[in-house]
């Protein structure tokens, strides 16, 4: 299971907004890692 988390967190740095941590606040980061997974799970 750690090798799918791992794979997971590397899918979710190819998105520039999450690898730069551009949002200033917890709360618009999750937001932007959400909708990143949302488009990786639909992809």
């Amino acid at each position: 299971q750690r090798h799918l988390v791992e794979c997971c967190f590397s899918k979710l740095k190819q998105f520039r907004r999450v690898a730069t941590r551009f949002e200033k606040t917890a709360r618009n980061y999750r937001a932007v890692v959400t909708l990143a997974a949302i488009v990786l799970w639909m992809h």
